[in-house]
């Protein structure tokens, strides 16, 4: 299908009128791009670890919105012109000036896999379940993955951080928890070195169908996976209260798990090192990564910080960190 995008500049001041006078007409959903920089508040409602440096706000702000090719956008524009003409009679919009421009005809939710091909992190053969086995290493531990519409294909560095840790601590028959799991690679990568069952909790529901799949994919039984949409902390993108946070904590369990993965971002983490250890075992191990380089001293601050955890390892990959700590 094959979309004309419109995309209106005007002042920023007016951007949300301009939006709800679209979404009065049906046109439902547009995208606002603009300078005005992020809240603290925003910032920390988001777990945003890196912001982009952005130029000035001077102002300006461009709308954007689309509209099927197959139907009538002629018409649909028209009423688009004369009701922003109507609202410019009291509001300043700016240049109001339209572009238009056509969208290709792509399958934007599949897309991404051609750049999806096997890869290795030391003997691990790691492959999208629609590629084949490469030759030259099939005789690597294999892990099938698609992600779907949940984070985890296993390419990003703190991922691999993390595998390598597992394949450290993994001994067999060890009980995990892995806090935002994602397509649930890291969980069944543990599953595979011998791990006996993982915990999973994620805020996106796409994650408990990802995990379901790549299960059956690796030919794991579901019984040895269970996912839970939830947060161990209250706030956050979700805005979770403290009694469903409480929920969540005891449907995870306390004092039962061998080890721990959270490859989430750093100041998640940071809320996370004190509500790590009462899921701990004692002598249990923390994993965690997602941490920038820049936000390694915060992170290693937060785990001195929490008294029932030692940091035992700080490994490396390119700009990525992974902190492990040990239950005393």
């Amino acid at each position: 299908m094959k979309w004309k995008k419109y995309t209106l500049t005007t002042t920023t001041a007016a951007e949300d009128l301009v939006s709800a006078t679209l979404d009065d007409i049906g046109i439902e959903g547009v995208m606002i791009e603009d300078n005005i920089p992020l809240t603290d508040e925003e910032t920390k409602g988001m777990f945003i670890d890196i912001l982009p440096e952005l130029p000035p706000d001077e102002g300006v702000s461009r709308i954007s919105f689309y509209l099927d090719d197959d139907e009538n956008a002629d018409a649909m524009l028209q009423k688009a012109k004369e009701a922003l003409a109507e609202l410019a009679q009291f509001t300043d919009l700016g240049a109001c000036t339209i572009e238009e421009s056509e969208t290709e005809d792509k399958d934007w939710i599949n897309n991404w896999k051609q750049y999806f091909k096997p890869f290795t992190v030391d003997n691990i053969l790691i492959k999208p379940t629609w590629e084949p086995v490469p030759e030259e290493h099939k005789d690597k531990l294999m892990i099938q993955i698609d992600p779907g519409t949940a984070f985890g294909t296993g390419l990003h560095e703190t991922t691999q951080l993390c595998i390598r840790q597992l394949e450290k601590y993994i001994k067999g028959g060890e009980q995990i928890l892995d806090v935002g799991t994602g397509s649930g690679i890291l969980g069944i990568a543990a599953l595979k070195l011998g791990a006996g069952y993982v915990f999973g909790t994620d805020l996106d529901e796409n994650a408990i169908d990802a995990v379901a799949e790549n299960l059956a994919s690796n030919d794991i039984a579901r019984d040895k996976f269970d996912v839970l949409q939830g947060n161990l902390l209250s706030g956050g993108p979700d805005n979770q209260t403290e009694e469903e946070t409480r929920a969540v904590q005891e449907k995870v369990g306390f004092e039962k798990y061998d080890i721990v993965t959270a490859n989430i971002l750093a100041p998640v983490i940071i809320g996370l090192v004190p509500e790590i250890p009462q899921h701990l075992k004692k002598g249990g191990v923390f994993i965690t990564s997602g941490i920038i380089n820049t936000k390694e001293e915060d992170v290693v601050a937060a785990f001195q910080a929490e008294p029932s955890l030692k940091i035992v390892e700080i490994n490396h990959q390119g700009e990525w960190v992974n902190v492990t700590a040990v239950k005393e």
